[in-house]
């Protein structure tokens, strides 16, 4: 049988973040595990830690094709049978143009196809709801696309209630941290004034010159660490976690830990609105809300403060947030993914 091979197109940086490396390459993963052969076409600008993570895998890096004929070529040169276009950048065309070339597509989406004509359309987000024929479209969690690390960590059962009297906050904003929402977070952590050891992830110097400056009061601990691939065992080790509401949304649903979200950009609203609704997670609101010089500004970080607390003070409360995420990502998500993706294939004149 011939080897199936796979394009992943995405790019990641220190503006763009990582989240659509992230997911690709954990389906990426999952086709490596089937013996297909694996790509990656795009950008991965100063993020010494996603180059890692693509070179530990040995999945090649090859520049990003920007164009509808350029993805084409690209897909013919390197004999492509699929192609995964995880952007919100590209040219919407380009994915019509390689379903008429015959590379089976699929497009992962956050709420919006972009007008792309796709063979597939994954939207891993939570109760999402998207425009886009039944038969094409794989839409909601049972979907999520976790790496080996995060879905070997899974644990048998969703925690208990633990008591702890200087309760271990581990907070991260993604790989690069591109919009600095760890000083924030970490400020309206420790002005609740209670114990704790709060660990933070620094996805630039700058982030971490801003952390060294925020007050810390009596038994608060900070601890900055560069970008690990330790993930899964820092947030295992976690009494509480503090993220931004993007794509390790699911992985810490997969891991059930007790978790307080943050939405940090716009297109991260309405499924940090649906993630809270449900119980799946703490909602500490808005980044640029919590940032505001104003009354509603005040009454954000108020709010956040309260929300914070409770967590910190409530194993009971942290415990309820573990079940009901646990409940949600089992962790095949991918696997569900792939087998879509074959089948189409399959469907496919060689």
């Amino acid at each position: 049988m011939r080897t199936v091979r796979v394009g992943l197109r995405c790019d990641a940086g220190p503006q763009r973040g990582v989240g659509h490396l992230v997911r690709s390459l954990a389906l990426g993963e999952e086709f490596l595990a089937r013996g297909a052969r694996v790509e990656m076409f795009g950008s991965v600008e100063s993020v010494g830690w996603a180059a890692a993570q693509l070179a530990a895998r040995d999945v090649p890096l090859h520049p990003g094709p920007q164009t509808p004929a350029e993805l084409v070529e690209t897909a013919r040169r390197h004999r492509l049978g699929v192609m995964v276009l995880d952007s919100y950048e590209l040219d919407p065309a380009g994915a019509g143009a390689l379903r008429a070339a015959g590379v089976v597509t699929l497009a992962v989406v956050d709420g919006d196809t972009r007008g792309q004509d796709a063979d597939l359309y994954l939207d891993q987000n939570f109760g999402t709801r998207i425009d886009a024929p039944a038969s094409r479209l794989l839409a909601g969690a049972e979907y999520a696309l976790l790496r080996d690390s995060v879905v070997a960590a899974r644990p048998p059962a969703p925690r208990q209630a633990t008591e702890a009297a200087r309760p271990r906050v581990f907070a991260f904003f993604g790989g690069t941290d591109a919009v600095g929402a760890a000083p924030v977070l970490a400020r309206l952590l420790f002005e609740t004034g209670l114990p704790m050891e709060l660990t933070v992830v620094v996805g630039r110097p700058e982030i971490g010159a801003e952390l060294a400056e925020v007050p810390r009061g009596h038994d608060q601990v900070l601890r900055p660490i560069p970008p690990t691939d330790a993930l899964p065992a820092l947030i295992q080790a976690a009494d509480l976690v503090v993220s931004a509401a993007g794509t390790s949304t699911w992985e810490l649903c997969c891991l059930g830990a007790p978790s307080a979200l943050v939405c940090v950009v716009e297109n991260q609203r309405e499924s940090y609105h649906r993630v809270v609704r449900h119980g799946l997670a703490a909602g500490v609101g808005v980044l640029p809300e919590l940032t505001a010089d104003s009354v509603a500004g005040q009454a954000a970080r108020a709010h956040a403060g309260r929300v914070l607390a409770e967590l910190l003070t409530s194993p009971s409360g942290r415990a309820e947030l573990s079940a009901r995420a646990w409940s949600v990502v089992d962790g095949r998500g991918r696997g569900r993914v792939a087998e879509a993706v074959l089948a189409r294939l399959g469907a496919v004149p060689a």
